[in-house]
């Protein structure tokens, strides 16, 4: 059968219109769906400082809260511009939506371990045993809260060290935190030869801590006799200070307290030395 030249120039050129009015079309779309985009990302961001700010101002609300909700507000704003620049594109959202649901339940059954750091999260978040910038331990992780997330929660050592603590893991034992009460307890103990003045060794040690600003003056210091040995006494110096003055308070009260003695002709016992072996007494 011929072909005719006028049927297959009018079926080329219909195919090159239908063809440029899809790239007009999708152009448009693909311009919209960056406008889109970038727009969302602005929002996203400003959103997130605006909670963050906005939270802020409210007397007492917590730190690691007011980063939560930002973050939640983020990325639920993100997710809906997704969704917004597929539908731009003739995509069914709800056929999306059904899809995300079925994956997040397949990812759900395969990561149990890992929706148990989130629970534990949620559940850290909303209890709150440590807060950021607190001092806690927790077996055998102890260190600063610098960060609490839904995962895991990142701390800082004392040496500086970082760690990056699974929230399933610090929700299942017992939390030690050193810095929420506002205070604490020290106890500083020093061995002194069993003949000086046990009386006159706790004034001493009395003395030091009422002259020292950082240590409360409710509940008192006192100074009691710890323990007895065959030729020493024991002395205990507990005492009072805010929590973020207990290790520098007590590094200088320990110093000083040994000073003090010095100072006051009370001597801390030396070691024996170690009897010779019978072959140096032999010698």
């Amino acid at each position: 059968m011929p072909i005719d030249p006028q049927d297959t120039l009018l079926t080329v050129q219909t195919g090159l219109a239908q063809l440029s009015t899809l790239i007009v079309s999708y152009s448009f779309s693909a311009i919209g769906a960056v406008i889109l985009l970038v727009v969302g990302y602005i929002v996203a961001n400003l959103a997130e400082r605006s909670i963050s700010a906005g939270l802020g101002h409210i007397h007492g609300f917590d730190a690691t809260l007011r980063h939560f909700f930002s973050k939640i507000g983020r990325y639920a704003i993100l997710i809906l511009v997704v969704i917004m620049v597929l539908g731009q594109f003739g995509v069914q959202t709800a056929s999306i939506i059904a899809a995300i649901g079925a994956i997040g339940l397949a990812i759900g059954l395969a990561l149990q371990g890992t929706l148990q750091n989130i629970a534990a999260g949620i559940m850290l978040l909303a209890l709150r045993p440590f807060r950021i910038g607190e001092s806690v331990e927790v077996g055998s992780i102890a260190g600063s809260v610098e960060e609490i997330g839904l995962f895991a929660t990142k701390l800082r050592t004392a040496d500086g060290i970082y760690i990056l603590a699974p929230n399933s893991t610090l929700w299942n034992q017992p939390v030690r935190n050193f810095t929420r009460n506002g205070v604490r307890r020290t106890d500083i103990t020093l061995s002194i030869g069993s003949w000086n003045d046990i009386d006159g060794a706790q004034k001493t040690l009395l003395a030091i801590a009422g002259a020292e600003k950082r240590i409360r003056r409710e509940p008192a210091p006192i100074a009691f006799v710890a323990g007895l040995g065959d030729t020493t006494v024991s002395l205990t110096l507990r005492y009072w200070t805010a929590a973020a003055d207990h290790f520098a308070t007590q590094i200088d009260m320990t110093k000083r307290a040994k000073q003090a003695f010095d100072s006051e002709g009370i001597s801390i016992p030396q070691p024996p030395p170690e009897a010779s072996p019978p072959e140096a007494r032999k010698q």
